[in-house]
């Protein structure tokens, strides 16, 4: 068994690791809430964009359409989003192991690059072959220290652009779905080339006029339909890193407060046993004496 003074900082360290933990759960608890209402405010925004985008596109033949268009599918290009730090749980495992099993398995037969938004993918992923260089988006990389509307405009129309230029034949993102704080869906959501919606809620009673026409409105919400959908990705990996972060924190905080239980129980244990080896030297030596 461990000496006293061993046991005291066993018990003094666990006792600062849980401050730092329980601290951390508390900042993140306050980040995911503003996380939570911007993805919150967005989600109806992006989801009607998509269903008017829907609703006109289903009644048109996309077949010219260059955000449409798709032959052989050769170069796949995986859009990567994780967190700059750690600390949160799977959060960032769970989109690293998706990326592998698309790599491996889905897109085995292409030629496959990986778009690491976020520090924790690109250290992975700038070890294999796999990993994307870009100069125009290595400023970006690292979008979650400042992450604005601006920024994820920017990384969408260079997206968009290696799409309509040939450099890609699909695009996919790949990031973690807030579903709620303590729960997060890792998703792989096509980007480029867009598909026609057939699914989209038509009111075939009634006869709409289009100013101006259905072609040109499509054309028109086809880049912002895709800067929106790139942005709210960001919003829902955000919120999750930030529920990941204060659900692991919560447990982290738990288990140090279970181990420094243990140890004080331990060194109580140690301490009596201590004192009663002093007790019985004592009562020996005066044993001793008297004899």
């Amino acid at each position: 068994m461990a000496n006293l003074k061993e046991i005291r900082n066993r018990i003094t360290s666990v006792g600062s690791t849980m401050q730092i933990t329980s601290a951390m759960k508390m900042v993140s608890a306050a980040k995911l809430k503003r996380a939570q209402d911007a993805v919150t405010r967005l989600r109806p925004y992006a989801g009607k964009l998509r269903e008017i985008l829907g609703n006109l596109s289903a009644s048109l033949d996309l077949a010219d359409n260059v955000y449409a268009k798709s032959g052989e599918v050769q170069n796949v290009l995986l859009v990567a989003v994780t967190s700059n730090r750690g600390l949160c749980g799977g959060f960032n495992n769970n989109v690293i192991k998706k990326v592998n099993l698309l790599i491996a398995q889905d897109y085995k037969d292409c030629n496959v690059k990986v778009l690491c938004l976020g520090k924790k993918v690109k250290d992975v992923m700038k070890r294999t072959p796999n990993y994307f260089i870009n100069d125009e988006l290595a400023s970006v990389e690292d979008i979650f220290s400042d992450l604005t509307f601006e920024r994820t405009t920017a990384i969408a129309e260079a997206l968009t652009t290696m799409f309509l230029n040939k450099e890609v034949d699909k695009i996919v993102l790949v990031y973690n779905q807030f579903v709620n704080a303590a729960t997060q869906s890792v998703e792989n959501e096509q980007f480029l080339p867009i598909l026609a919606s057939n699914e989209g809620t038509t009111d075939s009673g009634n006869d709409y006029i289009f100013e101006p026409a259905k072609e040109d409105l499509v054309i028109a919400l086809i880049p912002k339909s895709l800067k929106i959908q790139l942005f709210k990705a960001l919003l829902d990996s955000n919120a999750s890193e930030h529920g990941a972060r204060m659900t692991a924190m919560h447990k982290a905080t738990d288990n140090a407060e279970e181990l420094r239980k243990n140890l004080k129980l331990s060194y109580n244990k140690a301490r009596q046993a201590a004192i009663t080896n002093e007790i019985l030297e004592i009562v020996g030596g005066a044993e001793a004496l008297n004899s």
